[in-house]
């Protein structure tokens, strides 16, 4: 173990500032950590070693606020120029896609100074809740090599969990944010939808992308330093009133506080209900108020049934965006079984039927927001209603993969709501199984109020700690 793993991207980048260590030796610690542990992690695909040390060296590395940080982008959404860009499938692996320009965050995470070390795996095309992906194989959980790091941002996930980097880009449709983080135990915070740009291309309103870290001041200057629409973005939030890195350590407040721990479906594993139950006193003890309460909408099985093409149909519009890449169309051969079969669905709908889902989506979405209009200041939930389980529970049969889409909609029970109705949401690793797996907990905020989510998450990091556990792979 070197001396620089256990430091936060802003502890590291306060070591480049005080010239202390150069980029170099941070960028050189950061790849013997990937190259020791990643053979038992399978969280970094595509490594970018040559160019991450030319960039550590090079006289117009921006001076941003991680100046000098080695970091890893999830190989979906957010790209940089010239760097591989398979989403997780072998039919761009196999023809050597490559980025032709940075988009827009892929940019700002270059303007900040962060040196990308090499390319996260995920599930095809992030459309699980694990990383599994036929193409690349298994992310290994840093915690218990044998348990799933989640998905889609399983890679990211893991490689932060086991010190390689301490922050690296993710995105989340479903939870693919905070799912993974709450399995390996990091803080993942999904912004607002509108707060940060997203890619080309990448209209279905659900997604949105930030990073995951081990502290919460690193996901708060980061949000900082990426946050921000272009012209033409489709979704637009009024700007912070402050910088979010203000916000950690700022008094929140008493704040008004519901908590859900059990939806009318399948049962909330025990551990999860006891993560939610003892952060609920933590709060109590930081003067807020928590009571049971919650949007009564929140699991609205006609909304259930009404919207459950909306998964496929987006799926149909991915496997379109490949054809456009590789130049001919897409067949049952180029992708995985359940990627095809979730495609294929998507012919049960027409296009009314998609607006009429959209549409439903919407109402759903507004009846969701108006809860925090009744007094309340948070949600308090599970991220997930089961802790990491083994990768063999999560492995699909090929020739009938469908199926397993209902225990993915069980995992992502709590996060989805949020991406539906574009809301804030953190998860934070307060509780830990007894045989030491991570379970993560979950707070939302209003629309575009990441800083009420910072503040309080900056209280629970310091009234329940958690920077000095470490998973037996590690550093």
């Amino acid at each position: 173990m070197d001396e620089f793993a256990a430091l936060d991207a802003v502890g590291q980048a306060e070591l480049v500032r005080r010239r202390d260590v150069s980029p170099l030796e941070l960028v050189d610690a950061a790849i013997a950590r990937i190259e020791r542990h990643n053979p038992a992690l399978n969280a970094v695909i595509a490594p970018l070693f040559d160019d991450a040390r030319r960039a550590a060296q090079a006289p117009d590395l921006p001076d941003g606020p991680f100046r000098g940080v080695p970091f890893l982008l999830k190989d979906l959404g957010a790209q940089q120029r010239g760097q591989p860009y398979w989403c997780g499938t072998k039919v761009l692996r196999d023809v050597r896609c490559t980025s032709p320009a940075d988009t827009v965050l892929g940019a700002r995470f270059r303007a900040a100074g962060l040196i990308t070390l090499g390319k996260t795996n995920l599930p095809e095309l992030g459309l699980q809740p694990t990383t599994q992906p036929l193409a690349f194989g298994d992310t290994h959980n840093p915690w218990n090599l044998r348990h799933s790091a989640g998905g889609s941002s399983g890679g990211s996930c893991a490689a932060v969990a086991a010190g390689l980097v301490p922050i690296a880009h993710a995105n989340d449709g479903g939870g693919s944010i905070r799912l993974p983080a709450g399995w390996c135990g990091l803080v993942g915070l999904k912004p607002s939808r509108g707060r940060i740009a997203p890619p080309p291309r990448w209209v279905v309103r659900n997604n949105v992308e930030h990073v995951v870290a081990r502290s919460v001041r690193d996901v708060a200057v980061a949000l900082d330093a990426v946050h921000g629409t272009v012209p033409g973005d489709l979704y637009l939030l009024a700007p912070p009133a402050r910088r979010y890195a203000a916000e950690v350590g700022a008094d929140p407040g008493r704040l008004r506080i519901g908590m859900v721990t059990r939806p009318p479906f399948g049962e909330t594993h025990r551990e999860c209900v006891a993560a939610v139950e003892a952060t609920a006193r933590h709060l109590t003890a930081l003067r807020h108020v928590v009571e049971p309460a919650g949007p009564e909408s929140l699991f609205d099985r006609e909304v259930r049934r009404k919207t459950a093409g909306l998964w496929s149909v987006m799926t149909a519009k991915e496997l379109l965006d490949l054809a456009a890449i590789v130049g001919r169309p897409i067949t049952a051969g180029d992708v995985e079984p359940y990627t095809w079969a979730t495609a294929e669905y998507s012919k049960r709908y027409s296009g009314a039927d998609y607006l009429q889902a959209c549409e439903t989506e919407q109402e759903h979405a507004r009846r969701l927001t108006s809860w925090w209009s009744t007094g309340y200041d948070l949600l308090l939930t599970p991220t997930s209603m089961e802790p990491p389980p083994p990768l063999d529970d999560l492995r699909l049969d090929p020739a009938d993969p469908l199926p397993g889409g209902r225990r993915f909609a069980r995992i992502s029970a709590f996060t989805m709501p949020w991406n539906i109705s574009g809301q804030p949401a953190i998860s934070l690793p307060l509780h830990w199984t007894d045989d030491g797996l991570p379970v993560g907990v979950q707070l939302v905020a209003d629309m575009g109020r990441e800083d009420v989510l910072i503040r309080v998450a900056a209280q629970l990091e310091q009234t329940a700690p958690w920077a000095a556990r470490r998973p037996p792979v590690w550093g």
